[in-house]
C-alpha cells in the first residue's frame, strides 16, 4: 500500500489524502475506538489465544493531539486520554475507512 499524499490534522479531524485522490477524515473518536494497539485489541499468545483488549470500547470526547510517520508504511496518534501505542498502518486506515459514517 502506498504511503497518502498527505495527513494532517485540521480541527477535530486527522485528514488523509491517498494516492488515488480518496480523501478520508476521521475523527479522534474514531481512530482511538479502533487503536490496533495491545491494549486495546489484545495480544494472540503461540496458541492463538486472545489475551486482554477487552477495555472500553467508546472514547467519548478524545481528540488526536499530535501524530508521527513510522517510516513509510504506519503512523502512530497521540491522543487526548493519554493513549500513544497503536500503530496503524497506511493499509488499515484505508480499510477502516469502509466504517466511516
Amino acid at each position: 500500500m502506498l504511503a497518502p499524499k498527505d495527513i494532517q490534522i485540521v480541527g477535530q479531524f486527522v485528514a488523509i489524502t491517498w494516492p488515488d485522490a480518496v480523501e478520508h477524515f476521521y475523527t479522534g473518536e474514531f481512530l482511538r475506538e479502533r487503536s490496533p494497539s495491545a491494549e486495546n485489541m489484545g495480544e494472540v499468545d503461540i496458541l492463538g489465544q486472545r489475551w486482554g483488549g477487552d477495555g472500553p470500547r467508546q472514547f467519548p470526547g478524545v481528540t488526536v493531539l499530535s501524530l508521527t510517520r513510522i517510516g513509510n508504511y504506519a503512523v502512530t496518534f497521540e491522543f487526548s486520554d493519554g493513549h500513544k501505542t497503536g500503530i496503524y498502518s497506511w493499509e488499515y486506515l484505508r480499510r477502516i475507512a469502509e466504517d466511516l459514517k
